[in-house]
């Protein structure tokens, strides 16, 4: 039987999530009328990527540098491709060199070489990720060269929109919470966890929304 997942690009799924998070946690509430519900919304819409291989092509060329670099990189290697991001097989026939003239370092050549190869194998199929929980996923992904957990949370809200992801990694999210309930020291692991029990399923709109507070 296939499990139908709430997608945050539902404006409906979005608007009770907010509800529901305002009613639960009078500090968040706070966050989301500083950000804004519909500034947060149209914030997230554009970095929904449906896409499956793209999205994990972008999230590793991503990886370790700014935002301006990577856009810059990804617009370079798109631009050797006709303006597009080339097959698992198009990337494969691909010289390296050429490839890395796109700016393309030769640690994330191997990354975006091993999700190619595993994706034309049949290894990693993105596509049955719709139906998967999100711990079959990220444990899916993290066997991919380059990909860890933090990456395939960001997949796992950007692509797949899942409500209930919550980066307990995530630096900005770390800091958000820290400035917003008045913490001594950035949050570990647990202390992220206890403070989100209020949550319930919608930890990914509180991430959005801590993520927004930081802008």
């Amino acid at each position: 039987m296939r499990t139908e997942y709430s997608k945050l690009s539902d404006k409906k799924v979005w608007t009770t999530g907010v509800k529901y998070l305002e009613r639960k946690d009078i500090i968040l509430r706070k966050v989301i009328k500083k950000v804004g519900i519909n500034d947060a919304w149209k914030a997230a819409s554009r970095w929904w990527e449906p896409n499956h291989y793209e999205s994990l092509v972008g999230a590793i060329v991503f990886q370790q540098i700014s935002g301006r670099a990577g856009i810059s990189i990804l617009k370079k290697f798109k631009n050797l491709y006709g303006g597009k991001i080339p097959s698992p097989q198009e990337f494969l026939k691909s010289k390296e060199k050429y490839i890395r003239s796109a700016g393309i370092s030769p640690q994330k050549y191997l990354y975006l070489k091993d999700l190619c190869e595993r994706i034309k194998d049949g290894r990693l199929e993105p596509k049955k990720f719709g139906r998967l929980a999100n711990e079959e996923i990220i444990r899916e992904l993290d066997e991919v060269k380059g990909i860890g957990r933090w990456t395939a949370e960001m997949y796992l809200i950007g692509t797949l929109q899942r409500t209930d992801v919550l980066p307990v990694d995530d630096l900005g999210i770390r800091k958000a919470v820290q400035k917003e309930y008045k913490l001594r020291e950035l949050p570990n692991k647990q202390q992220l966890e206890r403070i989100s029990l209020s949550w319930g399923h919608y930890k990914s709109i509180a991430s959005i929304y801590l993520w927004q507070s930081r802008d």
